[in-house]
């Protein structure tokens, strides 16, 4: 046998040894918020969301363990905001230090405080760029993909297009507001213009009943009219309240990228490419539906848990979140390349997909967009421009 040969063998051997027996036990955490209806009932979230790709991640890691002597298993709970901090104690007093969260922005960072330092918290929902930069934490990784990080995947496209004027409608809530900054940051970085931005408000009517097809027909032209001349239109709707009446109701014939028309996602249930087709349908076969973002963001943590577990051998979160931050980290996700984590902020690096909900339309980074270290760094913020000081630069 070759040497490398006997090497590996004797790596396995040792690997098996050290992990037989352990038991790996993380936590999948929803917070339920009281957020109105989506505009198309298409769109209504399915009980299961997110704990279903923790079912599938858990079947997944177990595949390898078994070989291994592992074994692992992952705790779902929905929660509220009022009982998400004494869920996280009641995890730790559990022996539960590995925790998926499914939550709004404003509750991740407490959450990951009170899981405390040597808990191993991974965002799976929350696009927040604060809890990338200045709100970071050591213990806190990041799965999905920050806002800034998605609207340079629509901009990247747009500019590859040669679609360099756009025109900027956003809505009135404080989370669609973040996002038309990151749409605004994304145009400099990639020397598109934004012409003019114009701000739809929500008046809090009841969206699906109250503004039927005859009212939008007559008003969202109207309300688009006007405009100077602009190549295509981005939307930050990430309320969901207007942005899906736009495509088809423009007052110019424009494109329309961002929360309708060509959107960023992490995933997509059209999505096929790089052996993802066998991957939604296992999915399917076992959650009877289509996999959203949030079963990939929550699958995908796991996996970083099951591939760091393997790999090192151990279930001590520090030294899971160790290796996930080092260069001997990568894992297939099904989307073209491995993904890996940023050193600097706890984000993992991951192609974005831009989607009509039936295709995938494109894949960012787009071609000719290049980076010293990787380009899919050219997607969000780089480590020149972090302020996050807790991974110590």
């Amino acid at each position: 046998m070759p040497m490398l040969g006997i090497v590996a063998v004797a790596w396995f051997a040792v690997l098996v040894s050290a992990a037989s027996g352990l038991e790996i036990r993380a936590a999948v955490l929803r917070v339920e918020t009281d957020r109105p209806l989506p505009i198309s009932r298409l769109d209504l979230p399915p009980d299961d969301l997110g704990f279903a790709g923790a079912v599938l991640a858990t079947e997944d890691n177990q595949t390898t363990g078994t070989f291994l002597g592992m074994e692992f298993s992952a705790e779902t709970r929905s929660v509220t905001p009022e009982t998400a901090l004494g869920a996280i104690q009641e995890l730790r007093a559990e022996g539960i230090g590995i925790i998926v969260l499914l939550a709004p922005g404003e509750e991740v960072a407490a959450l990951a405080d009170a899981a405390g330092s040597d808990a191993l918290v991974l965002n799976s929902g929350a696009p927040d760029e604060a809890l990338r930069e200045e709100e970071c934490r050591a213990n806190l990784l990041h799965i999905g993909p920050s806002r800034a990080m998605l609207a340079d995947a629509v901009v990247q496209f747009l500019i590859w297009k040669q679609w360099r004027r756009l025109a900027l409608v956003h809505g009135s809530h404080t989370e669609d507001h973040a996002l038309a900054e990151a749409y605004r940051a994304a145009a400099r970085k990639f020397g598109a213009t934004i012409v003019e931005e114009r701000e739809f408000v929500d008046t809090g009517g009841a969206r699906r009943t109250d503004t039927g097809h005859v009212l939008v027909q007559r008003q969202m032209p109207v309300f688009m009219q006007d405009l100077p001349g602009h190549d295509a239109v981005v939307v930050a709707d990430e309320a969901d309240v207007f942005a899906a009446y736009l495509p088809y109701h423009l007052w110019f014939p424009r494109p329309v990228a961002g929360s309708a028309g060509m959107i960023p996602v992490s995933w997509h249930d059209a999505h096929e490419a790089w052996g993802a087709t066998q991957f939604q349908r296992r999915f399917e076969r076992m959650a009877g539906r289509g996999m959203r973002q949030e079963d990939y963001q929550v699958w995908l943590a796991l996996r970083v848990i099951g591939e760091a577990v393997i790999r090192t051998g151990s279930a001590d979160p520090t030294q899971l979140r160790d290796y996930a931050l080092s260069d001997a980290f990568e894992l297939a996700a099904f989307k073209g390349q491995k993904v890996t984590f940023r050193p600097w902020n706890g984000q993992l690096r991951q192609p974005v997909l831009l989607t009509d909900r039936h295709i995938t339309v494109a894949v960012s980074p787009q071609e000719g967009f290049l980076h010293q270290v990787s380009p899919l760094d050219t997607l969000g913020r780089d480590r020149p421009e972090t302020r996050c000081t807790a991974f110590g630069g």
